[in-house]
């Protein structure tokens, strides 16, 4: 099984993932974005763009990759990533289905104050790639995002909360 944490920045994907990896037996972390930075590493590298997501082998690429993982070492596998774009993830959640592969995606939410409060206390300086996926993620939940998913409010929980929730969720009610 794929349980797929998404979410903005700052809504505690990373953080979250790891406790649910502790929560979940036979499971482990995938972090997709080590594919979009191979991807980067390759020279003359892909065309320019603001977010590896954008390039069309990511999304085949993350999926082939957590198909194999889990092929090789069964259990769960525990995405953390940050899908908002409707298209890259009807992509991204056929590939499994293809292999008979169940995806749980949880969404982790948190209202915009929060996100950026979190998100400006993370660092001296405050990200701006972070800050400018905010309204993105705003438009993404009112549109498709939250239809696609179990939302999660972050906005008054701790991250074990979260990942308590989660893993209830996946070990009592599997898809």
């Amino acid at each position: 099984m794929i349980v797929w944490i998404n979410g903005t920045h700052g809504a505690g994907k990373t953080t979250t993932s790891a406790l649910v990896r502790q929560l979940i037996p036979d499971s482990r972390v995938f972090d997709a974005e080590k594919v979009g930075e191979t991807l980067m590493d390759i020279t003359p590298g892909p065309p320019e763009t603001d977010n590896f997501q954008h390039w069309p082998p990511w999304r085949p690429l993350v999926v082939e990759t957590a198909r194999h993982v889990l092929d090789y070492t069964g259990g769960t596998l525990v995405i953390p990533m940050t899908v908002l774009v409707e298209q890259y993830w009807r992509e991204i959640s056929a590939g499994p289905a293809r292999y008979a592969i169940p995806v749980r995606h949880f969404v982790l939410h948190a209202d915009q104050d929060t996100l950026r409060g979190r998100i400006e206390g993370e660092h001296l300086v405050p990200s701006p790639f972070r800050l400018h996926y905010l309204e993105p993620y705003a438009e993404a939940a009112r549109g498709w995002l939250h239809a696609e998913a179990e939302v999660i409010d972050t906005t008054h929980l701790t991250a074990s909360e979260a990942a308590r929730r989660i893993a209830d969720a996946v070990t009592t009610r599997p898809v």
